[in-house]
C-alpha cells in the first residue's frame, strides 16, 4: 500500500446513486473536474446523464471502478448502501475511498468501513443537508466521519459540493452529527406548520405573519423557504416526508441502544407516518401542515 503521507488527493470519482441529490452533486463535481463516472441502479439515469455532461464510455462496470479513486454513494437505506458497496467494492484499486453521502445508522457506516479495510481501501461517512436547492448551488452542509488522514485527502471534492464542510471525527460521527441535524429538522417543521395553521385560524394574512416572524426570534429557513408555499398548499419540491421519517426511525433505534428517546422523533415518526398512509409520502416535509390545520381546526371554522 502507499504511504498514507504521499496518497494524492481524490480526483476520479463515480457517482453511485443518481436521485435528487447524486445528480446535482455529480454535475458540481464534474464543473470541478473531478467526475470520473455516474452508476445508478436504474440503467437509463446514468447513461443520460453521462451523455449530458459527456462523459468517457467505459467497456463495463469493472472497467469504471478500477479507473476510480473515488466512489461517492447517495442512496436512500441502509440495506441499499450495503448492497451497492458488496457490488463494486472488489473492482476498486487499494487506497481507494468510499465516501457515502446518505443518511445511514452510524453502525451501518462502521460496518461498512471494516469491511472495505479488509481490501485496503478507507470509508468515510459524509452525509449532507441543506436539500435539493443547497445540492445544485453546491452549498450543502457536509459532516464527515473518518481517518484524518484520508478526510485531507478529499478536501478539493468536498467543496465543490459544499459551502460548510465539517470533520466531525471517527467513522460514524458524521452520521451522528447528522440525526441530531435531523431531529432539529422535524422539531422546527413541527413547530412552524402548527404556528402558520394557527395563523391561518386567525384570518392573519399569512404573507405579512411570515414577514413579521422572519424579521425576529422565530425567524429560520424552514419558514422562509417553504412558509409562503406550504400555505398555498404547493409541497412538490424540498425533501421528501417519507425520507425524514425513514430517518427518524433510524434515530429512534439509535436512541433505544442509548437508552434514550426524543418526543420530537416519537411524534415525527406518528405524523409523518400518518401522511405516508394518505399518499403522501412524496410530498415536501411542509406538507404536515395538512395534519396541523385539522388539529386546530373545526368544522364550524
Amino acid at each position: 500500500m502507499t504511504d498514507s503521507k504521499t496518497l494524492p488527493k481524490l480526483n476520479n470519482v463515480v457517482v453511485y446513486g443518481l436521485g435528487a441529490m447524486g445528480r446535482p452533486i455529480a454535475r458540481n463535481l464534474h464543473e470541478h473536474g473531478l467526475l470520473l463516472g455516474v452508476k445508478n441502479r436504474t440503467h437509463g439515469i446514468a447513461s443520460g446523464l453521462a451523455a449530458e455532461l459527456q462523459l468517457d464510455d467505459f467497456e463495463d462496470d469493472e472497467h469504471l471502478f478500477s479507473k476510480a479513486d473515488c466512489v461517492l454513494t447517495c442512496v436512500s437505506a441502509d440495506n441499499d448502501l450495503i448492497d451497492i458497496v458488496n457490488s463494486f467494492k472488489g473492482m476498486l484499486k487499494p487506497d481507494s475511498v468510499v465516501i457515502d453521502c446518505s443518511t445511514v445508522s452510524s453502525e451501518t457506516a462502521k460496518k461498512i468501513a471494516e469491511d472495505l479495510s479488509k481490501l485496503a481501501i478507507d470509508f468515510m461517512d459524509a452525509p449532507v443537508s441543506g436539500g435539493v436547492e443547497g445540492a445544485k448551488k453546491g452549498t450543502l452542509s457536509v459532516m464527515v466521519g473518518a481517518q484524518l488522514k484520508t478526510y485531507k485527502r478529499a478536501d478539493d471534492l468536498f467543496h465543490s459540493i459544499g459551502s460548510q464542510v465539517t470533520y466531525m471525527g471517527k467513522i460514524g460521527q458524521g452520521q451522528a452529527t447528522k440525526a441530531v441535524n435531523q431531529i432539529l429538522v422535524a422539531g422546527v417543521a413541527q413547530a412552524v406548520t402548527e404556528t402558520l395553521a394557527y395563523a391561518e385560524k386567525c384570518n392573519l394574512p399569512i404573507d405579512k405573519t411570515i414577514e413579521v416572524l422572519s424579521a425576529g426570534a422565530a425567524g429560520n429557513w424552514f419558514l422562509d423557504k417553504r412558509g409562503a408555499t406550504m400555505c398555498k398548499d404547493e409541497f412538490e419540491k424540498g425533501f421528501k416526508l417519507e425520507l425524514l421519517h425513514k430517518d427518524l426511525v433510524i434515530i429512534k433505534q439509535a436512541l433505544q441502544l442509548k437508552n434514550a428517546e426524543s418526543q420530537i422523533v416519537d411524534k415525527g415518526i406518528e405524523e409523518f407516518g400518518e401522511l405516508m398512509e394518505q399518499g403522501d409520502g412524496k410530498l415536501d416535509i411542509s406538507a404536515l401542515i395538512k395534519l396541523k390545520r385539522k388539529q386546530l381546526h373545526n368544522e364550524d371554522d
